[in-house]
């Protein structure tokens, strides 16, 4: 790739000129800029955090560029640790909160000796190691999109900008640095990052950076499993997950992060499994929006769940049991989608046991519902049989049933779901055993005692 003409001296904008605050800022976040600076090294904010901050919008992490190399970086901080290949970056750690500091990235060429190592790319063109170090005008071009290029310089507090990401912002257009098709070869996960970008701020997807949307989805295929299901959390835990899967279906993207599913909603002439997808979309939307905790084990059920109930009709017509039957679905299923996206047991687990409580839900008599109540599943089991209600009459009848059953005291339950005593005496009577024959009508009387 040939280096890219760019403007050394970039627009910048002073701070009585643009809204970012360091109240705004994370205080370590601060801390790290403050001692980069003073000890010798450039650093700035970069990326996401400057591009919401600028937005109003309140960011979820803060990173940092500078020019001091990552070995560098590691003697300044003791809570430091060096992380990755690909790609070389520091995390600096402060209790629960990550600093991510990336050194300026250069643009070497494949050949390149380099201040850092040389870049290393496959066939297709997938950038596979790069460590080049260069300067901030190189690092701008080497990233993604414009909005995301833009540096909050802890020196004089200016804004720079040195893409045109500025002007994108304020348009509302998401565009790709340099030429689209080439920088999707570099990096795939390209393609998800514009769908998520235009979901969660609601901006325009320029043309030129559109258009290979719809027919490069297959690059995804040589992204390691782990990554994408990184990318999937992302996507749909970022609070704008209705719209992230309306646009990941539009442009043909979901179905390689999820074929079984795509299949099923696409071949089904019933609205049922994509209305439990949009119902549990919009509920994790919802719990996000109001700060609750969100189980990721249940979004994935979701997203897999009529794949394995059609798995499972299939086994039972073939013979099997229901119970061994779904037990064997959920492994085909998992089997299948982990050659897609990685699925961590952590979450794979409870995915399983949600899928499984739908069955246990099913009885309604005996002691049964009552154990039950205490599973400590039970809760996301019931709250997906509530959501498979929404588009199911027999889900439906089930899930008022577990409702009415929760809502009792402890008396009524049992009342609910045992017999009682009274049905118990009048249900039948013991037949009486006849009364053994005595000696003598016994047609072989046994022979007098000695």
């Amino acid at each position: 790739m040939e280096a890219p003409i760019l403007n050394p001296q970039p627009i910048i904008i002073a701070r009585p000129d643009h809204n970012i605050s360091r109240a705004n800022i994370s205080p370590n976040a601060l801390k790290v800029l403050y001692r980069l600076r003073e000890a010798g090294y450039r650093a700035c904010l970069v990326g996401g955090g400057v591009r919401d901050l600028l937005l109003g919008r309140e960011p979820k992490d803060f990173d940092i560029a500078t020019d001091a190399r990552p070995e560098q970086i590691y003697r300044l901080f003791r809570n430091c640790r060096l992380i990755g290949r690909r790609f070389r970056l520091a995390h600096v750690q402060f209790d629960q909160e990550i600093i991510e500091v990336a050194t300026f990235r250069g643009h070497g060429d494949d050949s390149e000796e380099g201040d850092g190592s040389t870049v290393e790319r496959a066939a297709d063109g997938r950038i596979l190691s790069d460590n080049v170090y260069g300067g901030i005008e190189d690092d701008a071009w080497r990233r993604d999109f414009t909005i995301n290029a833009l540096y909050y310089d802890i020196t004089n507090f200016a804004v720079l900008d040195y893409v045109g990401g500025i002007d994108d912002l304020k348009a509302g257009l998401i565009r790709l640095i340099g030429d689209p098709v080439e920088r999707y070869h570099e990096d795939p996960v390209r393609l998800l990052r514009a769908v998520r970008f235009a979901a969660k701020l609601g901006l325009r997807i320029d043309p030129a950076t559109e258009a290979p949307l719809h027919r490069l989805g297959q690059l995804l295929e040589k992204i390691p499993p782990a990554r994408l299901f990184d990318e999937i959390l992302k996507l749909f835990l970022g609070g704008s997950a209705i719209q992230t899967f309306e646009l990941l279906r539009h442009y043909r993207l979901f179905g390689r992060l999820f074929p079984a599913t795509e299949r099923c909603l696409s071949h089904q002439q019933q609205h049922y499994p994509k209305t439990l997808l949009m119902r549990t979309l919009t509920g994790t939307d919802a719990r996000l929006a109001e700060g609750k905790p969100v189980n990721p084990a249940f979004l994935l059920a979701a997203l897999l769940w009529e794949p394995v109930r059609e798995q499972t009709e299939r086994l039972q017509a073939s013979g099997l049991d229901e119970v061994d039957a779904l037990q064997t679905a959920a492994d085909l299923v998992i089997q299948a989608q982990i050659r897609h996206t990685s699925l961590p047991r952590r979450y794979s687990l409870p995915m399983r046991e949600i899928w499984e409580m739908q069955q246990r839900l099913t009885i309604t008599t005996g002691k049964r519902p009552l154990r039950l109540l205490t599973h400590p599943r039970f809760r996301a089991g019931y709250d997906f049989l509530l959501l498979r209600g929404d588009a199911d009459q027999p889900a439906a009848k089930l899930a008022e049933w577990w409702t009415r059953f929760i809502a009792m005291d402890e008396k009524d339950r049992l009342q609910a779901v045992l017999p009682s005593p009274k049905s118990k005496k009048g249900k039948s009577r013991r037949r009486r055993k006849p009364r053994s024959a005595g000696p003598s009508d016994s047609p072989n009387p046994p022979p007098p005692e000695s």
